[in-house]
């Protein structure tokens, strides 16, 4: 990636390198700053070790995550304080996950499931509703309580999200680990519609590569 500005995309739930909303910024942001996403493990420990690797190899200057993958970009953020910004965070979506595995041990649950969250063809996470997997999630619920650096962290919001109403995605839980001034709603649902990638979106991204680039020379 020799000559660009690395931003890693790091998709949500079902996601993967064809995933809308990164192959919309890849349209619209100007040169050197490039997108990276790619397909990662739906088990958050073998995820986390490749989403690391990724970070050594690219070398981004920004970190972008997406619904259940904003839990994994804080993370991130947390361990190497890089800029970050977040669309539609799922910061509840761990505890929701977890609870989960016990109803998973009802005989063909866990494949109900499989056949419902089934993500669309193409190079897409698999996502596999079994007991030991979900358990994993627990541990991300306390990645992201507090923050121990003062890199730029951003969030943005639907106001018709439809996943606030079940409490994964909540904005009242975002202010009080967050404060206000780290985020922004804007009018549209989980999935940010395009006209919102391409300005707000992409114009948060722009501002951030300008102060990263700054800070670092």
């Amino acid at each position: 990636m020799e000559g660009s500005k690395v931003i890693l995309y790091i998709h949500g739930m079902g996601g993967g390198a064809d995933s809308r909303i990164p192959s919309i910024l890849s349209e619209c942001l100007p040169a050197p700053l490039k997108v990276v996403v790619r397909t990662y493990d739906f088990d958050p420990e073998i995820a986390r070790g490749q989403i690391t690797s990724w970070i050594e190899e690219l070398r981004p200057v920004i970190l972008a995550g997406e619904s259940l993958g904003a839990n994994h970009a804080l993370a991130m953020h947390t361990r190497y304080g890089l800029p970050t910004v977040l669309v539609s965070p799922a910061l509840n979506a761990p505890a929701v996950l977890s609870r989960l595995a016990a109803v998973t041990l009802v005989p063909g649950v866990g494949a109900l499931l499989d056949r419902i969250y089934r993500p669309r063809p193409g190079d897409r996470q698999p996502v596999h509703f079994r007991y030991a997997l979900l358990r994993k999630w627990k541990q991300m619920r306390t990645s992201f309580d507090r923050r121990s650096n003062d890199t730029p962290l951003f969030a943005f919001f639907g106001t018709r999200d439809h996943y606030r109403r079940s409490g994964m995605v909540s904005l009242r839980g975002w202010r009080k680990r967050f404060g206000e001034g780290t985020y922004a709603l804007y009018d549209g649902s989980h999935f940010m519609e395009e006209q919102y990638v391409r300005t707000l979106l992409a114009d948060h991204i722009v501002g951030l590569a300008e102060g990263s680039c700054e800070s670092r020379s």
